[in-house]
């Protein structure tokens, strides 16, 4: 079964009297394990369907279905609860709190889950760990390199050990040495068996990626897969 089924999605917007079609019949599967890159121009509907995907919205019709369960018609509350079980977001502001060191920042998730401390703690500092950021602990964002914050994020996003890891434009706000070792990162967790969904419009950034889906007006224009290297 694969862990992301989309079902003739499509996703409409009332804009007045104008009706926007953002995703027009989308049908996606997804695999455990791969690393995707979502690509598309401005209004293409990719920024529609990783919300959709991520779970911060839902389809005007069609189905989606996530490690077996439909969420296309949950309400907030059950859409909460599946994106902190189920998704870790990596976003291209970092969105880290400023006053709170990087152990808080990445054990935030786990306080929504009502985790206890010292468990808490423990998972937090191995997944700073993971990302090369285990002497960094007690530094805050403004101690931290542009690089080492979206580290951070990286870390808060893997935490819960989520079903997907979604990322919006991760390099977005780095520049471009530092983006080249954020996604040396998110090779090196692809190939510990993370599922990975990167949504962007750069081509460099997307080559990462062993499969590569092309929106064009609400649609896939193309799907293409990379041999494994």
């Amino acid at each position: 079964m694969p862990l992301i089924r989309l079902q003739n999605l499509a996703r409409l917007y009332q804009m007045g009297s104008e009706t926007v079609h953002a995703l027009r019949d989308v049908s996606l599967e997804i695999e455990r394990g791969e690393y995707v890159a979502i690509m598309g121009p401005s209004g293409s509907g990719k920024s529609t369907l990783m919300n959709i995907v991520g779970c911060l919205d839902t389809p005007s019709s069609g189905h989606y279905v996530l490690n077996g369960v439909d969420v296309s018609d949950m309400d907030d509350n059950q859409l909460a609860d599946v994106r902190n079980r189920e998704i870790g977001f990596v976003f291209q502001t970092f969105n880290l709190l400023p006053r709170s060191n990087a152990l808080h920042n990445v054990e935030l998730p786990l306080i929504y889950a009502s985790m206890d401390a010292d468990q808490r703690r423990e998972q937090a500092l191995a997944a700073l760990s993971s990302v090369g950021l285990g002497d960094r602990v007690h530094h805050k964002p403004n101690e931290l390199s542009g690089g080492q914050r979206q580290r951070v994020a990286v870390a808060r996003a893997l935490v819960n050990q989520p079903s997907i890891l979604l990322a919006d434009e991760p390099t977005g706000n780095l520049d471009s040495k530092t983006g080249v070792e954020i996604m040396a990162l998110f090779d090196e967790l692809s190939r510990k068996g993370h599922t990975i969904i990167v949504v962007t419009h750069e081509e460099d950034i997307a080559r990462h990626a062993r499969r590569i889906v092309r929106l064009r007006d609400g649609l896939i224009a193309s799907d293409e897969r990379k041999d494994a290297v």
